[in-house]
């Protein structure tokens, strides 16, 4: 039988590697993201986010204002109508995509985590292997189901049949505080 540490685990001396920050040089997207595309606030105003745990300026993000939630959700529900191809894209080109997003992700984890950790002040384990992993598994959870989702058909009586078809109710624009 394998013992902790033995070649046939593939773990050295009984203790995983554990992942650690990368070092980042350069902040690259501060802007806000509508639409698949990154715009600058419409009042062209900015703010600076600090590293909690040390006080040091990250850098400074695209401040939106009520303009700029107004255009995000013109552009959702844009999205929504008929005509677009959002709504013409079948179920499993959703998945694909929200997987392709889980991909990425993963690739880039410890990045997103040591951005994470930067910007809240958190242990970096804590955004590595909570915060990230709940995410990676949301999107995939999610895209497993993007195909998945369907209407029921209910005999009401001899003559009539009632039909369910799921579909999104609308858009919302959401504040989501953060605390320190």
């Amino acid at each position: 039988m394998a013992q902790n540490g033995t070649p046939q685990n593939g773990v050295a001396d009984g203790v995983p590697a554990l992942p650690s920050p990368v070092t980042v040089q350069v902040i690259r997207h501060t802007k806000i993201f509508i639409g698949n595309e990154w715009h600058s606030s419409s009042s062209g105003r900015t703010f600076p986010t600090f590293n909690p745990a040390t006080g040091v300026k990250i850098c400074d993000v695209e401040e939106a204002d009520e303009r700029d939630v107004d255009k995000a959700v013109q552009v959702a529900k844009a999205a929504q109508q008929r005509s677009s191809p959002w709504r013409k894209m079948d179920g499993s080109c959703r998945g694909r995509l929200l997987h392709a997003l889980a991909d990425l992700m993963e690739r880039d984890r410890r990045l997103l985590a040591t951005l994470e950790t930067r910007d809240t002040g958190k242990p970096f384990l804590q955004s590595f292997f909570i915060d990230l992993e709940g995410s990676i598994k949301t999107l995939r959870y999610y895209a497993g189901w993007a195909d998945k989702i369907h209407g029921k058909s209910l005999p009401v009586d001899e003559s009539f049949l009632c039909l369910t078809k799921h579909e999104p109710v609308g858009v919302c624009g959401a504040i989501i505080p953060v605390s320190p």
